[in-house]
């Protein structure tokens, strides 16, 4: 599921962006200052971040420059109600992918949300397809082929998968898989991670002694490549 956080301090936006990003099958997350909207995306996995500009403690401007400065790529859409072309043009200069006034109609918010997500390789929410090699995955029927032959796969090890095709290109920890895969609140030493990728490179690569999609990142964890055949 695609991962949004809003940054944000106006509870009654808060509330309409958050019951309609979720209906559109988002993960909304909420932070209601600018300091703790820095300190969240830099500790979770998020896949764009709405960032209002006019917020308690940090501006967003000073968000999203911070970020940047901290080598955080995440896509940041910014959110305020200055119409002025200066305002726009020194968040974009700050590191912002997108620029939205308020008040802006909820369907605009959505297509830039997409728009962004499809830029950076991210799915948009509802994306219930992916395609790698000579592999086919339906999310969406739990149904996974190679060369147009089904591949059975575990729930966890499709979990995976699911979470590895929701980022890709990125790495993705040990730490983040169990607690987002697995669920764990605690992330116990553990070599289910590294189990569970080798299955699917068992599964899916075309020579899992030397994969090409499932590319360990030594000490770190695993990038999931989407490369075609």
């Amino acid at each position: 599921m695609t991962r949004v956080l809003l940054v944000e301090d106006e509870p009654g936006l808060v509330l309409t962006l958050t019951d309609r990003l979720a209906a559109e099958g988002y993960a909304v997350a909420h932070a209601a200052d600018g300091d703790a909207g820095f300190e969240r995306t830099l500790a979770e996995p998020f896949d764009v971040v709405v960032l209002d500009v006019m917020l308690p403690g940090r501006d967003g401007f000073a968000v999203c420059r911070d970020l940047r400065a901290r080598g955080v790529t995440t896509p940041i859409l910014m959110l305020t109600a200055r119409g002025q072309v200066t305002d726009k043009v020194v968040g974009l200069k700050l590191g912002a992918d997108d620029y939205l006034t308020k008040p802006f109609e909820m369907p605009e918010l959505l297509a830039r949300l997409e728009a962004l997500l499809r830029r950076t390789g991210a799915p948009a929410a509802g994306a219930e397809h992916v395609r790698f090699g000579d592999v086919t995955v339906d999310f969406a029927r739990a149904e996974v082929t190679r060369a147009g032959e089904p591949v059975e796969l575990s729930a966890k090890e499709f979990g995976l998968l699911r979470h590895f095709a929701a980022h890709p290109g990125r790495l993705v920890t040990r730490d983040e898989a169990l607690t987002e895969v697995w669920g764990y609140d605690d992330t116990p030493a553990t070599r289910t991670v590294d189990v569970h990728v080798a299955w699917l490179r068992q599964k899916l690569e075309p020579n899992p002694r030397r994969p090409r999609h499932f590319v360990t990142v030594h000490g770190l964890g695993y990038k999931f490549i989407p490369r075609p055949s």
